[in-house]
């Protein structure tokens, strides 16, 4: 039972505390927020985490195999991408990849929610499209993070 206490305790201080990413500036926070429409046969997708369950873990986020960056809590990226077409969507996950497909049509904005899980030594992660209307407001409450390198 000792060992099973550990290992408890060592998932929870994991999802505790606060992890850090690189942020864009407040301008481009802005421009993002007013979600413009892509245009040339885009999408626009909006990859968000928001709360601080699990505020200690960054997890990657991949399109279509092109890493997007680390995530943290409160925070969002913005990716235009092909419309019209299917795209996928990786996060990080404790033993292997959690993927969301995603087709998308030209010019329309998609969110999509990032979410923590309890796992069994570390959080996971997971990805869900959100409609529209939940995805502005909880967006218009982030700040946007840099693009930069995965983990892995």
């Amino acid at each position: 039972m000792s060992k099973i206490v550990v290992v408890a305790g060592l998932t929870l201080s994991s999802l505790a505390g606060c992890a850090s990413v690189p942020m864009e500036s407040t301008e481009k926070s802005a421009e993002a927020k007013k979600f413009i429409a892509p245009n040339n046969g885009k999408s626009g997708v909006y990859v968000y985490r928001s709360g601080s369950f699990g505020g200690a873990l960054k997890k990657d986020i991949w399109i279509d195999g092109k890493c997007i960056g680390e995530t943290a809590p409160n925070m969002f990226f913005y990716e235009e991408v092909k419309g019209d077409a299917e795209h996928k969507l990786s996060t990080e996950s404790e033993f292997s990849p959690n993927d969301l497909m995603l087709t998308t049509s030209a010019g329309k904005n998609y969110f999509v929610r990032q979410y923590i899980k309890m796992g069994v030594f570390v959080g996971g992660a997971g990805l869900e499209l959100v409609n529209d209307d939940e995805g502005k407001k909880e967006v218009s409450q982030l700040s946007m993070a840099q693009k930069g390198v995965c983990s892995q």
